[in-house]
């Protein structure tokens, strides 16, 4: 099993690839690619997997963290080059409709295609509940409950009926990764919160956490949240790497790499590669 960087918001200096406010992952599985997230730009993606060597006809299914643009807009010209009829994965609540008001006017940030646009080039499998993409690959389905602090940002929108209210974040999902006896938790932006997110998966999969990667939202995070959020990540009993990136922010990184220390700490920008284990099947 391998997971690579697609698209982040670094490059490893003097790195060909090509850096964006967005995120993107490949994972390969026994033969098989699922693409996470597709960044905020088609040009971005197509370049970086190009620098890959991946086709994008060779890929077999996408998964969506959730909607914002950072995370879909790459979306609309990956399409002309995928295989028709491949499946999505999802929260049902992919499609609302999401602003961003910081000044002025709110503006959309939420997927710029509609349910019936993607409908006719995928087959859609919207889920609150985890499903199961490829042998051992796994979505998280819902993150409902959320007693620690989320990874949310004021001025995000959405709309509920005639109104615009508060982004309840519901569409957020990440993906589990079944190394063995352990588990590699790959998140896209954590806006249910991260902390939220390792309870969730420990219940629902009943194994151990070995490795954290991905938007950590952390950005704007209290030194004091910060402080929690490590010392509960120093007290997992297997938790051997992080790799934050995108979203979690210079600040958290650091206050990261001071509890856990540097050897657990890594950076993770546009074409790191993660290599696992193949399961024990037996």
């Amino acid at each position: 099993m391998r997971l690579i960087c697609v698209v982040d918001d670094a490059v490893q200096r003097s790195s060909p690839f090509w850096g964006e406010h967005g995120l993107a992952f490949l994972i390969e599985t026994e033969g098989r690619r699922l693409l996470f997230d597709t960044g905020q730009s088609g040009t971005i993606l197509l370049h970086s997997l190009g620098l890959l060597g991946v086709d994008p006809e060779t890929i077999d299914a996408l998964a969506i963290s959730h909607a914002h643009y950072d995370h879909t807009g790459g979306l609309p010209a990956l399409l002309e080059h995928l295989r028709s009829g491949i499946p999505l994965y999802a929260n049902p609540d992919l499609f609302r409709q999401r602003f961003s008001r910081r000044k002025g006017q709110p503006e959309s940030i939420g997927l710029s295609m509609t349910r019936e646009e993607l409908a006719t080039r995928l087959a859609l499998n919207l889920n609150a509940r985890p499903q199961e993409i490829l042998p051992g690959l796994w979505t998280t389905g819902e993150i409902s409950e959320r007693p620690e602090p989320e990874g949310k940002s004021d001025y995000h929108l959405m709309r509920e009926g005639g109104a615009l209210v508060a982004d309840a974040y519901r569409d957020d999902m990440a993906l589990v990764l079944d190394v063995g006896d352990q588990l590699v938790l790959l998140c896209g932006c954590c806006h249910a919160g991260l902390l939220n997110t390792l309870a969730h998966v420990e219940h629902t999969f009943e194994q151990p956490i070995a490795i954290i990667a991905g938007g950590l939202h952390l950005t704007g995070a209290s030194a004091q949240d910060l402080r929690h959020i490590g010392e509960v990540l120093a007290a997992m009993p297997v938790l051997e790497r992080v790799y934050p990136n995108h979203c979690t922010g210079e600040t958290a990184f650091v206050a990261l790499t001071q509890i856990l220390g540097p050897t657990v700490v890594h950076p993770c920008p546009a074409g790191t590669v993660l290599e696992f284990p193949a399961r024990d099947e037996s």
